[in-house]
This record gives structure tokens, C-alpha cells and sequence, in this order.
């Protein structure tokens, strides 16, 4: 069996959308290679404990800095693991520069396939990553493959876009298995519709954090009349300042973290999807992608070099507007609102489209092609 090392951030039960794309990649590959991961850990002390029956060593952590997780014992902790387990085949997961930094010196003995599973770029941290870019240009060089998750956003990056020949698209994937909802979930959904009897009920939900644009979605609510009503789930850092721009307007309800039963009933329940993100940080948009399993018409912002543009189409899926209009926003919600054929022709062209193109199954398929291709 090929081994394979997996480089992370975090890892599950840590829950993220990195963190579940190196858990798929697991579950697509674990029954014909060998596998292992590591990553942070932000519990005492560092640990080996397994993640579907994987081995997952997880370094202390003993800060973060600019999102960025600091562990004096990587170093030591990445060298044990090479030397001990000697990979055939190494998945890093960009960005994590400090890891990188470890990385380098053996990507320059390259005794081992290289996969650079490129997730977004910098795009935050400005300084950081321009202080980093010498690195970044030598983890392309070094790539046998670059691994994006849209086309868009290898035309966007200003580093993808110059080593096109080395990237592949595999889009992140919806799993169907956990979306399967019941008789319970299809109850809460009813309730849900009773609760709020007579409004078009719209939904949206993720981190309160500003690439998600939550700001703009409760301001266009404030352009809609009383006939709607605007579900927001999650939290985040933002919480009180969305509450505060929401204090005036009825129409917005904060739902606070909802578990993956209220999701599904949530889902079920809306008339449209709302996913108001803003900037390249929202590299994909697994959220967007699980409302349209669910066959439900969406609106998003134009985000240039995004997947999120990629995943829903404008005109085919839902409705796409000016990045941060949230006039336009309200706009597009009313179009699809009072528009029956338009909004059943996005609902059936939305679980179309990831039935084709985000299904697990899919990813499962093209992860394999990937190993096949690098071991040749």
C-alpha cells in the first residue's frame, strides 16, 4: 500500500471547511492506501489519536497569531513522523505558512509526490502574505499537483493563475449521507412554516465573521416589506454588531448555533437560501452547496476569483448581484419571491447541478484520479 501523509491545520472533531475536506479525502482513499495526518492541537500537550481509523498526531499549540497556530514542537514532531512513516505520497493543506517554513527542507530532498490542495489564498493577512510570498512561490514550484476547488479561482489567484499547467479542479463535496433528513426533520420544517405562517421565509446562516456579509443580508431585509421574514443562524464575533444593525427591523430573527437537525429542518422550510459572502476568503461555499441539495434558489454577491460564483450560477441557480448592494439584494429576493417559474426553475437546476458536479461520490472518484496520476 502507497502511504500518505495528509498536513493540516486542524483535524476532526475540530469542524471546519478545510478540516472536513482532509476527512473526505480520508474517507475516499483509506481503503486502498495508508494513511496518516497531522496537524495542531489546542488541547495540552501533543497526542496521536485516530479520526475514522487514521492516524492523526495533533502538535501543542501554544499560540495563534493572525490566524496563524503557533507550535514549538512541530519541527520536531514533522521530523519523527517523516522518518518514522517516510511518505510516498504528502497532501498540504495551503495556507499554513508555519508549517510551510518545516516543510521546505524536505520538499528540496523531494524523496516524495507532492500535492498542494490549495484552499484560498492570503487574502486577509496582507502583510503576512506578502512576507511569505518567496515561500509560497516555492511550494508551487515544488508541486507536482495544485489541487483548487473551482476554476474561478485559479483564474482569480494571482499564484494559481500562472501555474495552470500544474492545477486540477476537485470542488469540495456535499455529503449526502449527512444531509439525509427524516420524518422528524420534515415535522421541525412544518413547524418552522407554522411559526411563520403567511411569510416568505428566507435563510442563511454561518460564522458571524465580515467575509460572511451577514451585514448586508440584515440590511436587505430592511428594503423588503413585512411579508418576509429573515432567518440568520451561527455566531461569531460579529453577533452584537448584527443585532445592533438589526434592532430596528422585525423581520430579522437571530437563531443563534443550530445543531444539523435544526439545519435540515431550516432548509426544508425556507423559500430562498441567502448567502451573502463578500470577499475570496469564502473560497467555495460548502453551505451554499448543501441549500441547493436541498433544491432551494439562492443569492449571492459577485466575488471575483471566487467559487462561490462557481457553485451557484447567475441565472441558473439563483440570482447573482453587485458585491455588497444590498438594495440589489432585496431586489433579487423579491424577483424570485413573486416569480413562481422563475424560483421552481432555480430550485430544480440547483440539486441538478450538485447531484452532477459536488456529491461526494464525485469527489471520492476524482481524489483516486489524483493518486493514480501522481504515482505513474
Amino acid at each position: 500500500m502507497k502511504r500518505i501523509l495528509q498536513i493540516d491545520n486542524y483535524m476532526y472533531p475540530h469542524i471546519g471547511g478545510i478540516e472536513q475536506v482532509t476527512r473526505d479525502i480520508l474517507n475516499a482513499l483509506k481503503d486502498e492506501y495508508e494513511m496518516k495526518v497531522i496537524c495542531f492541537n489546542h488541547e495540552k500537550g501533543t497526542i496521536t489519536d485516530k479520526v475514522d481509523g487514521i492516524d492523526v498526531t495533533r502538535v501543542n499549540c501554544q499560540a495563534k497569531i493572525q490566524s496563524q497556530s503557533i507550535a514549538l514542537g512541530y519541527g520536531k514532531a514533522l521530523k519523527k513522523l517523516m522518518k518514522s512513516y517516510n511518505p510516498e505520497i504528502v497532501i498540504f493543506h495551503y495556507p499554513n505558512p508555519f508549517v510551510a517554513h518545516f516543510l521546505k527542507k524536505y520538499l528540496k530532498k523531494k524523496q516524495f509526490k507532492f500535492i498542494l490542495w490549495w484552499h484560498l489564498d492570503i487574502t486577509k493577512q496582507k502583510i503576512l502574505g506578502k512576507l511569505f510570498n518567496g515561500q509560497t512561490i516555492k511550494l508551487l514550484k515544488y508541486a507536482d499537483k495544485i489541487v483548487a476547488t473551482s476554476p474561478n479561482y485559479i483564474e482569480g489567484s494571482p499564484y494559481l493563475s500562472e501555474y495552470k499547467n500544474k492545477c486540477i479542479v476537485i470542488p469540495n463535496c456535499v455529503n449526502e449521507e449527512r444531509l439525509k433528513y427524516e420524518k422528524k426533520h420534515i415535522d421541525l420544517a412544518n413547524e418552522i412554516k407554522s411559526k411563520y405562517a403567511n411569510k416568505k421565509i428566507l435563510f442563511g446562516f454561518g460564522r458571524h465573521v465580515e467575509y460572511k456579509g451577514l451585514t448586508y443580508l440584515v440590511k436587505a431585509s430592511k428594503e423588503l416589506d413585512d411579508s418576509y421574514v429573515t432567518l440568520i443562524g451561527g455566531s461569531g464575533p460579529l453577533t452584537d454588531l448584527l443585532k445592533e444593525e438589526a434592532k430596528d427591523d422585525n423581520k430579522v430573527i437571530f437563531l443563534g448555533r443550530i445543531s444539523d437537525d435544526e439545519l435540515k429542518g431550516y432548509l426544508l422550510a425556507c423559500d430562498i437560501f441567502c448567502f451573502p459572502s463578500i470577499t475570496k476568503n469564502e473560497a467555495f461555499g460548502i453551505g451554499l452547496a448543501e441549500a441547493m441539495f436541498y433544491a432551494k434558489a439562492t443569492v449571492t454577491f459577485t466575488i471575483e476569483g471566487s467559487g462561490v460564483n462557481y457553485v451557484s450560477i447567475n441565472g441558473l441557480t439563483g440570482i447573482e448581484v453587485a458585491n455588497g448592494d444590498f438594495k440589489a439584494y432585496a431586489d433579487a429576493i423579491k424577483e424570485i419571491s413573486s416569480n413562481d417559474e422563475l424560483k421552481a426553475k432555480f430550485e430544480k437546476n440547483s440539486k441538478e447541478r450538485v447531484n452532477e458536479l459536488f456529491l461526494q461520490s464525485r469527489f471520492n472518484s476524482l481524489v483516486k484520479d489524483l493518486i493514480n496520476e501522481v504515482i505513474k
